[in-house]
């Protein structure tokens, strides 16, 4: 199977968790993309599991909650690609709520709908002009993730059909931002379709990160074996897959 082959992809949530992963990554592919973006609200961070900007070209403080960061961000991406564009966008940023659902505040719905949802549809507006001119610049005349793709890191936990996992964790606000991420993603995949441009919601599966880790609970999923997957799945993707919500092994979850 071909390996997944860009010339040029930003990560967000980059700092650590599977957005760390996915740098890690494409860092050790035998033919790396050119272009590395990581983007994190705080690279210099204690959080941070590695200081990204010392290495890769860091777009950043790239907070996806805030619209003047998103927006230097792109400035900042463009005038590193030149007259390229951008092939691969993944929004990866999310946060999570641990709150029953009586429990759960005007607040933290709001924070969590702000960086989980509305952020993927700002970083998706921000950047679209370098996502088109990679499609463009291209020689293919299909949707693929090595031509321009938008990829939206979901959760089976947003799916309405399989409530994923309630009775361990309920977190609501979680689980609205991520079904309306769903919908945004599918969205996205028809308005962006004319400019050859693919979308798709990727479910990562249940991860061993700080925010997969929970009491008496062991992810069953590494974050290597998730990302690893999940590249796998998108060296596959073509203009059948735009719009559709998959997992990590490229199989589709209901909505």
């Amino acid at each position: 199977m071909a390996e997944l082959s860009v010339r040029s992809v930003l990560v967000t949530g980059a700092n650590r968790g599977i957005g760390l992963g996915f740098v890690q990554h494409f860092l050790r592919m035998p033919k790396p993309p050119q272009w590395i973006f990581a983007g994190c609200r705080d690279p210099k961070g204690q959080r941070a599991k590695v200081r990204l900007c010392s290495d890769l070209p860091c777009v950043g403080s790239a907070e996806v909650s805030d619209p003047a960061s998103i927006k230097a961000a792109a400035a900042k991406v463009g005038e590193h690609l030149g007259g390229s564009g951008l092939n691969l966008l993944i929004n990866n940023a999310a946060i999570l709520k641990v709150r029953t659902l009586d429990a759960e505040t005007l607040e933290d719905m709001s924070e969590v709908y702000t960086t989980n949802t509305i952020g993927p549809l700002l970083m998706a507006q921000a950047f679209l002009p370098l996502l088109k001119k990679a499609a463009q610049g291209s020689p293919s005349s299909g949707l693929s993730c090595s031509k321009a793709a938008i990829v939206n890191i979901s959760s089976n936990g947003g799916s309405i059909s399989s409530l994923y996992a309630w009775e361990i964790i309920q977190s609501t606000s979680y689980r609205c931002s991520k079904a309306a991420l769903n919908m945004l993603s599918k969205c996205q995949s028809l308005a962006y379709k004319e400019h050859g441009i693919l979308c798709v919601a990727l479910h990562p599966g249940w991860v061993q990160t700080d925010m997969g880790n929970s009491p008496g609970q062991v992810p069953p999923t590494t974050v290597d074996e998730s990302v690893q997957g999940m590249l796998k799945v998108l060296s596959t993707l073509s203009e059948k897959e735009t719009g559709a919500f998959l997992d990590w092994e490229g199989k589709v979850i209901p909505w």
